[in-house]
């Protein structure tokens, strides 16, 4: 692995002026700065936040990027994360991606603070990912695919998710049925919408556009984005909300506008969040399996980090959990 001896030596300077230029001392003129930063970018040299460069440490502590602290759907995961790391004796820390690749966590790689990461983060890009996974500091992303030998990946089945969801609602004797969005660059939201074209193509049922909208995966944007399909007039029998949050506040904007679920339209939602079991009158839904996605996730960055043959790609399944919120329509015979 490259120190910061190879770095000043490839950009021929002292050690020190090398050292100056990466932690961006004014006094090293811009020309030189760029010399060793490119040296550091060629030999692909880390910095380490914790240790001096000649003395490098473990920190017994692992990151969990998410995009959004706030969100229900996180407990479980986080749970999971926790547990294994208290039964290794691992600390870990939990993390906002607000801002991207410019955000503050992204120092906990750039800088390895930590011994590897867990980063579901539709926003921090896939570059930053590869850039920064190596042997001693291993990712695990949960939310994308990555060709690279030590990044891996854990996926919830979302395809055969959203296949579940719709087709049940399809089996129900539902044609008409909108799809309420995450964020249009989330590869779970992505994977959910192609289960649910996979399962209407099956019943040879056209997909309309113009009950597609997207809600972002927050209580704000399900209730924005069912007022938008309300406002059209011409509703679907059913909505199906690519997560529980959406489906919340979209029955938020039903109820406003007088309509009944599920006698009036019926919905589906997708994770099984804690709220989803309460909320009048309960929500049909997909179960993620959460906490084992977070325990499976650090697992195997332990296993990593030991030595271990570990596989680049494992898949977890979703279970259908029936509630009150879908209405079986009556044929035409009946």
């Amino acid at each position: 692995m490259a120190t910061i001896k190879d770095v000043a030596k490839l950009a021929g300077v002292a050690l020190s002026t090398a050292s100056y230029a990466l932690n961006d001392n004014p006094r090293i003129s811009e020309a030189t700065k760029q010399r060793v930063l490119d040296a550091a970018k060629a030999l692909n040299y880390q910095k380490n936040g914790f240790a001096s460069d000649l003395k490098r440490t473990k920190t017994n502590t692992i990151a969990l990027i998410l995009s959004d602290l706030s969100g229900p759907y996180y407990s479980d995961l986080i749970r999971g994360v926790q547990d294994v790391c208290t039964s290794n004796g691992y600390d870990f820390i939990a993390c906002s991606s607000i801002g991207g690749d410019q955000s503050t966590a992204i120092k906990f790689l750039k800088e390895k603070r930590v011994d590897g990461a867990i980063i579901l983060a539709h926003n921090i890009s896939d570059e930053t990912c590869i850039s920064y996974a190596r042997k001693d500091f291993p990712l695990v992303v949960l939310d994308r695919k990555l060709q690279h030998d030590f990044i891996y990946h854990v996926e919830v089945d979302n395809v055969h998710g959203g296949y579940i969801a719709a087709n049940h609602l399809i089996e129900k004797g539902h044609k008409d049925i909108a799809y309420i969005s995450g964020p249009t660059n989330s590869f779970d939201n992505k994977q959910r919408f192609k289960g649910y074209q996979q399962a209407l193509r099956e019943h040879e049922l056209v997909h309309q556009s113009k009950w597609n909208f997207v809600g972002n995966f927050t209580k704000e944007g399900g209730y924005r984005a069912t007022k938008l399909l309300v406002a059209q007039r011409n509703l679907p029998t059913a909505i199906f909300f690519a997560n529980d949050e959406m489906a919340i506040g979209g029955v938020r904007a039903l109820q406003e506008q007088k309509y009944n679920v599920p006698r009036d339209i019926s919905i589906i939602g997708f994770d099984d969040i804690e709220l989803s079991e309460y909320l009048p009158p309960g929500l049909t839904t997909i179960k993620q399996p959460k906490y084992e996605a977070g325990a499976l996730s650090v697992h195997l960055i332990f296993q990593v980090l030991a030595g271990g043959d570990v596989d680049n790609y494992y898949r977890l399944s979703t279970e259908f959990i029936e509630r009150n919120s879908v209405k079986k329509l009556a044929s035409k015979n009946e």
